[in-house]
């Protein structure tokens, strides 16, 4: 499976440089329109065609014309667009109408979908998911089943290795704000529930769920 990361300003380099360890992946820099608005806006051939031949498309491309018009252009050609930067609700069901496209409140919040592309994508990033082996109670390893995009669970996980099973799920949600995650800032400074604190619940529930396996399991 091919994944496609595109942007037009700083966001989407750690999504490459997680994802391109399980998936063959591209990324793609677009230079954005001099203005905030703009009446037409043309799309270069040889991105385009870059585009086209993969399978899922991240788009962390923050103006808002030229996010449309990649979507328009290259909707029917891909299996999935995956919109990680995006303003208003408007703005978001516009861009879900063309019905395999998805603008996630928060990129480490991807479940499946029920499409076998999709699913497999996610099946290794998105909503977290680890498994811990504990010694006691202690942790003696957590292994990543599936990562944030941006590469923060691995972070977390790392960082748990040796901590107490006591406090673990409430300290991996909040290990996660000493990562520095960048999901407020591509929801373009949304002013609703805070991004990184829905990052910090995602991970402590996956530390959550994972000590309940452990106990069960043993």
């Amino acid at each position: 499976m091919r994944i496609a990361i595109i942007t037009d300003g700083p966001y989407g380099e750690r999504a490459y440089a997680t994802i391109k360890e399980e998936f063959d992946c591209d990324y793609i820099v677009m230079d954005p329109p001099a203005s905030a608005f703009v009446d037409e806006i043309d799309l270069p051939e040889d991105i385009i065609k870059k585009l086209e031949k993969a399978d899922i498309i991240l788009s962390y491309i923050l103006h808002p014309d030229l996010s449309i018009e990649l979507v328009d252009a290259l909707h029917h050609k891909v299996e999935w667009i995956i919109v990680g930067a995006w303003r208003g609700d408007g703005f978001k069901n516009q861009l879900e109408s063309y019905g395999n496209v998805t603008c996630p409140e928060n990129m480490c919040d991807l479940t499946e979908n029920g499409n076998p592309i999709f699913d497999e994508f996610v099946s290794k990033f998105g909503r977290p998911v680890v498994k811990i082996n504990c010694q006691g109670d202690k942790v003696v390893d957590v292994d990543v089943i599936r990562c944030s995009p941006c590469g923060s669970t691995q972070f977390v996980a790392d960082e748990m290795v040796g901590e107490s099973t006591a406090t673990l799920p409430i300290k991996a949600g909040l290990r996660i704000q000493h990562y520095p995650c960048r999901a407020p800032k591509m929801r373009l400074f949304a002013d609703d529930e805070c991004k990184k604190e829905m990052a910090a619940n995602f991970h402590k529930k996956a530390f959550e769920d994972a000590l309940n396996k452990d106990k069960k399991d043993n």
